[in-house]
């Protein structure tokens, strides 16, 4: 039995590429679900924070952020959200820009690592990713987290801990220092099988090939190991 594709993937919940790279990545292996040796593939999400310094409660639109962080119009905003807006309806995502409430982070991430730790990873990920671009919910207060976590079965109790005590901190910290490490400078970011790098929110195709390349990469050893 072959073990399984590791994709490692670095992204930020406020990355509005990093949810379209996702349901590409998403639909990518979906795609390889009927071969007749289909690959296995385990993901884990990793930390990294585009912008750390956003205030819990920013006060303005995502116009407001993008003209004041990257100092261009409003225009310019205008017109990077209506082209990502496209590209995310290509991928079955309704994004609304109008209602989004732009905020930190990190809190965010402190609670994926909660959440994986309780094997649910994943699908706080995509509750997160779709209450932040699809519903304009908050997603860096305390009260709005753990309302989240428990959509996810996952005890209120100890979520609020984990956000009070702040104890995954240091686990953020290390997933954006392997970034570092790595020479990640933008997200979505992934490695597969720990040997090769995707940058940015690669088409649905891309994704299905490079699963099916590393498997057959793996397979080819096994039957060379087996030989």
């Amino acid at each position: 039995m072959t073990d399984a594709i590791k994709i490692d993937v670095w992204s930020d919940i406020a990355c509005p590429w990093c949810y379209i790279g996702k349901r590409n990545l998403e639909n990518g292996l979906a795609a390889t679900a009927g071969d007749d040796d289909a690959p296995v593939v385990e993901i884990e999400y990793h930390s990294f924070e585009l912008s750390p310094d956003t205030p819990e409660d920013f006060h303005g639109g995502e116009i407001d952020y993008l003209s004041q962080h990257k100092g261009i119009s409003a225009e310019q905003a205008r017109e990077m959200l209506d082209r990502v807006t496209g590209v995310a309806a290509d991928a079955g995502l309704a994004y609304r820009f109008d209602i989004l409430q732009h905020t930190n982070t990190v809190k965010a991430h402190e609670l994926l690592h909660f959440a994986k730790e309780n094997g649910k990873q994943l699908e706080l990920a995509e509750l997160l990713m779709s209450a932040y671009f699809l519903e304009g919910k908050h997603v860096g207060r305390d009260d709005d987290l753990v309302a989240l976590a428990v959509e996810v079965d996952l005890d209120e109790a100890e979520a609020r801990e984990a956000l009070s005590s702040q104890r995954y901190r240091a686990a953020v910290r290390a997933d954006q220092e392997q970034a570092r490490q790595f020479g990640i400078t933008g997200v979505p970011f992934f490695v597969i099988d720990g040997k090769y790098g995707v940058s940015g929110a690669q088409p649905v195709e891309a994704f299905s090939q490079i699963a099916r390349q590393v498997w057959g990469e793996r397979r080819e050893v096994a039957q060379t190991a087996d030989a």
